[in-house]
């Protein structure tokens, strides 16, 4: 896929999360690997907008060390917690960064988040917990990239969920499924409260 169509992707995959309601305010980004003459490159949504403005100047393009190749803007703050997956993960090209309501009251109540049949096989009972760190820090980025070498899936405590797909329709669909497993299990406790 090249750049135009990744960078469009990219636009339409923002403005969906935004109408879902996965990234409220300004928050979240998303990102997509791709490679031009052999060399891997990175295009991030840039910090400090709302993802139903993204338009596709809005997408910054940079090299594996966070180094901006095109756009004139800043990427977003969370660039290396994006980079760090990649370097991990070869299987993985794109990446949705959430503050979706639900999931984030999980990362900030101290419950956790079990995974539910609807997306692939279940292989552990509960999506992993990152530790918490200040958004944007080298922390967050590390403790983040460890968690998804053998994950697709994680909570930031106190702060949101990392997705990350073969493509961003995938990625997208998981932020999206997390958040509609953290709903229903926010039903259940209700419903149930001594539930786990």
């Amino acid at each position: 896929m090249d750049k135009n169509q990744i960078i469009k992707e990219i636009v339409d995959a923002s403005r969906y999360i935004y109408k879902k309601g996965l990234v409220p305010g300004k928050s979240g980004n998303i990102s997509c690997r791709f490679y031009e003459n052999k060399i891997p490159k990175v295009a991030i949504t840039r910090s400090g907008i709302a993802k139903r403005n993204v338009e596709a100047c809005d997408v910054i393009i940079v090299d594996m060390d966070g180094n901006v190749f095109e756009g004139d803007k800043k990427p977003s703050m969370e660039t290396f917690l994006h980079l760090g997956i990649y370097r991990e993960r070869d299987d993985i090209n794109s990446i949705v960064h959430s503050h979706s309501p639900f999931a984030t009251g999980f990362s900030m109540s101290g419950k956790k988040l079990k995974r539910l049949e609807g997306f692939g096989p279940i292989e552990t009972q509960y999506i992993p917990y990152v530790k918490y760190s200040a958004p944007g820090s080298k922390e967050l980025a590390e403790d983040t990239a460890f968690l998804m070498k053998n994950n697709d899936a994680v909570v930031l405590k106190n702060h949101g969920t990392v997705a990350a797909g073969i493509n961003l329709d995938e990625a997208t669909l998981l932020a999206e499924f997390i958040e509609d497993i953290a709903k229903i299990q926010y039903i259940a406790h209700t419903l149930s409260p001594n539930s786990d």
